[in-house]
């Protein structure tokens, strides 16, 4: 578990721009399984999720489509909706940073951290926006 005073303000990046913080396993199954889309973000104190993934995942939402909802949890904080997420997105193996876009329940799009890990943010972005063009 990370301090709180060190993830905040990397949570606060994200909740700051209209991304839900999920952190109970209820609230994982509520929004996933949600009608219309949702994306879900999993945060890492990682460089490239710093440096990649939140810069990205604040990028993609400015795109014309988008999904209903926009969420993320935080890997090494709230370890069961992690730990939720992460079954929602098999047969994607965990990594952290990673992100979903989910339809009516089922995974449609997948990010992994190898996907992330050296790659720009705006290709990123990029991205999840032809996810979103496609699935919202």
């Amino acid at each position: 578990m990370y301090p709180p005073e060190l993830v905040t303000p990397m949570k606060e990046e994200l909740t700051s721009v209209g991304f839900e913080d999920l952190t109970t396993v209820e609230q994982v199954d509520e929004a996933i399984t949600a009608e219309g889309t949702t994306l879900v973000i999993i945060n890492s104190v990682c460089g490239c999720a710093a440096a990649n993934a939140r810069p990205a995942a604040k990028m993609s939402i400015t795109n014309d489509k988008k999904p209903n909802r926009i969420t993320t949890v935080f890997a090494g904080v709230d370890s069961d909706a992690v730990a939720q997420a992460r079954k929602y997105m098999l047969p994607y193996p965990p990594s952290s940073p990673s992100m979903a876009l989910f339809k009516d329940g089922k995974i449609v799009h997948c990010i992994e951290r190898h996907h992330i890990e050296g790659r720009p943010a705006e290709m990123i972005a990029e991205n999840l926006a032809e996810a979103f063009n496609e699935y919202c």
